[in-house]
């Protein structure tokens, strides 16, 4: 391989809702297409089979306007990276069935990507006309999605050390779920964030785990909402649309402050201070303000991916298929898509 020769990478991801591609030549991203699904919104939650299908529909344009809005034909890839999980099984097998027909067409390397990796290598893609700070190894990232709540230790870019996990949901699960029984819609991230900024977050008080080490658990505060919610509104029956501001921003502040204290936790028991957040929940306008508290009060370096980086897109695969690419590790073609929540 010729040192010097510019290398591209097509990213594809598809482990939930969103159907991704990207393009980036070396570390610098050309294009990222993304195509969100509308479908579900009325359901109130993704649902697998209508999911698998619009991926189906979208993966082919996705990859096309990728392509374009890049401005280099399929032929100048060099290898093609895609998520291989976890996600939900019906979602992946789209991106990964296309991710392989393409790349042997080419006659091109696959790379499979795991998608968690994904969200913590975000912090490295580069810009066009834009440098971004990129944190040395080690650092600690908090991932936090619908899907997972963790702490890892990032040792470097193939070496990513659980320290925490969720034992049961997820933080932007926890978000999802009470958004849904306020009857405020779905995704409930979005809503909720926008209603916080406007209430008091110390309205309401929610009961907060006492979990050992660095893991998180959120049933408990889902339950905890949900009944004193049931509680209020039997005494007010328009107890929800007269507090629904004070509720949002109390609701955020108890699981920013779980976030926040165990990652605090996981700060003075590594001696790291340079910290990332990365995932779906890293949008939260709560969770960033705390993560600059921290940054001003205590002396972390933090490290805030752009909000087109914090929800599931193809940008985070290629990054990772980038540095896979490299380092020669590819995938054989008889690689199967995986569910589990796993670094493996």
């Amino acid at each position: 391989m010729d040192n010097n020769k510019d290398i591209y990478i097509l990213g594809i991801e598809s482990s939930c809702d969103d159907t991704s591609a990207a393009v980036l030549r070396n570390d610098l991203l050309l294009s990222n297409v993304t195509s969100s699904q509308a479908v579900h919104q009325s359901y109130g939650g993704v649902v697998p089979e209508l999911a698998s299908r619009a991926h189906q529909q979208n993966i082919v344009p996705v990859v096309d306007q990728a392509l374009k809005k890049a401005g280099i034909e399929k032929e100048q890839l060099s290898a093609v990276a895609f998520t291989r999980g976890p996600g939900l099984m019906g979602s992946l097998l789209v991106g990964v069935s296309f991710a392989k027909g393409f790349a042997r067409a080419l006659g091109i390397p696959l790379v499979d990507v795991n998608h968690l990796q994904g969200h913590v290598l975000a912090h490295f893609i580069q810009e066009p006309d834009m440098q971004n700070a990129i944190p040395p190894f080690p650092f600690l990232c908090l991932l936090v999605s619908g899907g997972n709540s963790q702490i890892v230790k990032v040792n470097a870019y193939n070496d990513i050390e659980v320290l925490g996990q969720t034992i049961d949901d997820a933080a932007g699960e926890a978000i999802d779920k009470c958004s849904k029984v306020m009857g405020l819609g779905y995704p409930g991230g979005p809503i909720i964030d926008k209603l916080a900024r406007q209430g008091n977050p110390a309205a309401f008080k929610f009961a907060e785990p006492h979990i050992p080490g660095l893991d998180y658990s959120f049933s408990g505060l889902k339950t905890s909402f949900l009944y004193s919610l049931q509680k209020w509104v039997k005494d007010d029956p328009n107890f929800i649309e007269n507090h629904k501001e004070d509720l949002a921003a109390s609701l955020e502040f108890t699981i920013v402050d779980i976030l926040m204290k165990k990652l605090r936790l996981a700060v003075k028991q590594t001696g790291i201070m340079h910290v990332a957040v990365a995932g779906g929940v890293s949008a939260n306008s709560g969770l960033r303000n705390a993560f600059h508290e921290a940054a001003e009060k205590e002396g972390w370096t933090i490290y805030i991916p752009k909000f087109s980086y914090t929800t599931d897109n193809a940008a985070m695969i290629g990054i990772t298929g980038y540095f896979k690419y490299l380092d020669k590790v590819f995938c054989s073609i008889d690689k199967p898509a995986f569910s589990k929540v796993t670094f493996e």
